[in-house]
C-alpha cells in the first residue's frame, strides 16, 4: 500500500479512538479535557497522546489542557471525514445488511449509493431504501457516480473478483470483510478486517489468562 506522510499507521489507528472517545466527551457537555484524563479514558498514556497530536501540530495549551471541540473537529479533519466518500457494498448477506444499516457511516460522510451481488434471489430488493443490482452492473456504475470506497463483504472465493471490478471502475480504497488477502495495486489502499482473526485474539488473551491463572495455584 503506497503511503503519503512519514506519519507510522500506530498513530493513525490510534485516531478514531481519539476521535471516538472526544465525541462522546461533548455529548456529555465536557468542553476541556487533558491529556492526563484522556489517558484515563483511552487507555494511552498522557505522554503517548501528546507525541500522538503533536504529529499534527499543536493543539492544547500548558495548564489549559485541549479544547474538546476544536480537537473533536481537527482529529476528523486529518481523518479525512469532513469530505463526502461515495461507497458501494459487494455481498448483500448478514454482514452486507449491517453495514447498509449503520447510521454512524453516513453521518460520518461515508455514503452508500449502490449495494451488488450475484444471488439473483435478492436482486431488485432493497436494502436500506437502496435497491440491489447485479455485480455485472458494478464496474459501470462505480465510474459513472465517481465511488470512492468499494466495501466487500462477499465470500472469499469472490472477494478477489469482486476487487479486480471495483479497481476497473476506479475505487481507491477498499474495506474488506472477506477472509483473504487482496491483489490490489499499490496504488489502492487496502483495509482488511477479519473478524475470525480478531476473535482468535479474543481466544489467545483467555487461554493467557486460564493458564496464568492455573501458575498462580
Amino acid at each position: 500500500m503506497e503511503r503519503f506522510s512519514n506519519i507510522s499507521m500506530a498513530v493513525v489507528r490510534r485516531l478514531p479512538k481519539y476521535y471516538r472517545y472526544l465525541e462522546e466527551l461533548l455529548n456529555n457537555d465536557i468542553k476541556r479535557v487533558s491529556s492526563q484524563e484522556l489517558s484515563k479514558i483511552t487507555g494511552f498514556t498522557a505522554s503517548q497522546i501528546r507525541q500522538d497530536l503533536n504529529c499534527f501540530g499543536g493543539f492544547g495549551q500548558q495548564g489549559y489542557g485541549y479544547n474538546a471541540e476544536e480537537l473533536h473537529k481537527e482529529i476528523g479533519k486529518i481523518l479525512g471525514l469532513d469530505r463526502l466518500y461515495k461507497t458501494v457494498i459487494i455481498g448483500a448477506g448478514n454482514l452486507g445488511h449491517a453495514i447498509a444499516n449503520y447510521s454512524n457511516f453516513g453521518k460520518s460522510g461515508f455514503k452508500t449509493i449502490g449495494i451488488f451481488d450475484v444471488n439473483e434471489k435478492v436482486i431488485g430488493e432493497k436494502l436500506n431504501d437502496i435497491v440491489i443490482m447485479h455485480i455485472d452492473k458494478l464496474e459501470e456504475f462505480v465510474k459513472e457516480n465517481n465511488i470512492t470506497i468499494g466495501i466487500i463483504c462477499t465470500p472469499k472465493a469472490y472477494s478477489q473478483d469482486a476487487a479486480d471490478i471495483l479497481i476497473k471502475g476506479g475505487v481507491q480504497g477498499i474495506w474488506n470483510f472477506a477472509p483473504v488477502d487482496l491483489k490490489v495495486p499499490d496504488s489502492v489502499i487496502v483495509e482488511n478486517v477479519n473478524l475470525s482473526e480478531s476473535l482468535f485474539t479474543v481466544s489467545y488473551l483467555l487461554k493467557e489468562r486460564e493458564e496464568s491463572n492455573i501458575k498462580k495455584k
